[in-house]
């Protein structure tokens, strides 16, 4: 193998012979890794979009939920919070008071969700933390029970030209009351004291108050709610949570995950980065695969120097590796040196758009979000390695099949 190595490296190194074949060999290799660059930046964009809409919007609405069957009370929760799996990733397991309704104001009607939370559960952290960072007026420690205050979406307030201070009536859709006039629904006027800005959808018709205002609201009793709500560390492990939560839920009670209510904007934004990366990876493939062009033209350029190395003794097998690692060293080479312009071009994306004028106030960060995955950086160095090697077969098993009495005939 030291031998057939030493015969790859010299090959690659030569500066004699056909000029175009080393031109196509070098744009190849050039191809490569602008194809991993860019594959790294466009792919770690995309994961920092993900990620925000997981933080902004799978981090305030319930990822996943346990309901009853019928109603909408789970009056004997504390046994049933006990009894609950323990799920991977979980990081708390919360009562929540969860209903739909509207909000009125000025004469407008806007729906809305409505979530009572509890400050003074165990765990309550990992719910109010991200609310409390989400704040942009108004007080968080304003939501007390009995207070009927409540945290509005900062679009939402927006739309009904709402401050803290301001009064609203809130209609919950759960919770009317029949009367010799019809359905009456359960409805309370609230005073606002923040308002949250999660940079988000969920901004349209965010509403937060306590929990007990809003069991009081739907016409629960203080110590009853109307869901039990996990908490993951990664939301879409919600999804086989809810798997192995309905195999041990009675009839009783059923499960509600995020997938009901988001699942086609997270399905919109899968495919979307499955057909970027897609496009992407057919550069790189079209590029691993000039090596073939590039590699037919070497041999031909080398059937001499072939000859005369089987009529030494080389054999048709370290022949064969030759080719095949003189070819593999463009994939090797153009996927390290991509690898480290992807990461560089990712980390300094932000300033070089600011260098050409680029506007990026959409993101309301004041900069694109990116999300460098170690796993995705692997994966793709290994498969523009990967086509290389592909591309290096053909060429390398004619090499081989090179007849050396036919070659040096005419020499």
């Amino acid at each position: 193998m030291s031998a057939v190595i030493f015969i790859a490296q010299r090959f690659a190194r030569s500066n004699y012979g056909n000029r175009f074949a080393r031109f196509i060999n070098r744009f190849s290799l050039a191809g490569i890794m602008l194809g991993v660059a860019a594959l790294i930046v466009v792919g770690s964009v995309m994961n920092g979009f993900e990620q925000q809409l997981k933080d902004r919007i799978l981090g305030v609405v319930p990822q996943l939920s346990v309901l009853p069957t019928e109603g909408i009370a789970l009056d004997q929760w504390q046994p049933l919070a006990a009894s609950l799996p323990q799920l991977p990733q979980q990081r708390a397991l919360l009562p929540q008071v969860i209903s739909t309704g509207v909000v009125q104001q000025h004469g407008q009607l806007k729906p809305i969700l409505i979530q009572g939370v509890y400050a003074d559960y165990p765990d309550s952290d990992v719910q109010l933390e991200p609310l409390r960072q989400a704040m942009q007026l108004g007080r968080f420690d304003a939501l007390q029970a009995g207070s009927y205050r409540l945290l509005i979406g900062q679009r939402l307030a927006q739309d009904l030209e709402l401050w803290p201070g301001d009064k609203v009536r809130i209609v919950a859709a759960a919770g009317g009351s029949y009367t010799p006039f019809g359905l009456i629904p359960a409805q309370r006027q609230f005073e606002v004291a923040g308002i949250l800005a999660m940079q988000s959808e969920a901004d349209a018709q965010l509403v937060i108050m306590h929990g007990v205002d809003a069991a009081r609201l739907l016409g629960l009793g203080d110590q009853q709610v109307t869901a039990l709500r996990y908490f993951f560390s990664d939301p879409f492990a919600a999804l086989s949570g809810q798997q192995q939560l309905d195999a041990v839920l009675a009839d009783d009670y059923r499960s509600e995950s995020w997938r009901q209510r988001y699942g086609e904007l997270f399905d919109a934004v899968a495919l979307e980065k499955t057909m970027i990366n897609l496009m992407l990876g057919l550069i790189i493939a079209v590029a691993a695969f000039n090596i073939v062009s590039s590699l037919m033209m070497l041999i031909q350029d080398k059937r001499a120097d072939i000859a005369i190395l089987q009529t030494m003794g080389l054999r048709r097998a370290s022949l064969y590796w030759i080719f095949v690692l003189h070819g593999l060293r463009n994939g090797v080479v153009g996927g390290l040196l991509g690898c480290g312009l992807g990461v560089v071009l990712t980390l300094s994306i932000n300033d070089l758009l600011a260098v050409l004028g680029i506007q990026t106030d959409f993101t309301a960060q004041g900069g694109l979000p990116v999300l460098l995955v170690a796993a995705q950086l692997i994966v793709i160095v290994f498969t523009a390695m990967l086509l290389t090697l592909l591309a290096t077969l053909y060429p390398a098993w004619r090499a081989s099949r090179i007849m050396p009495a036919e070659a040096l005939r005419y020499e």
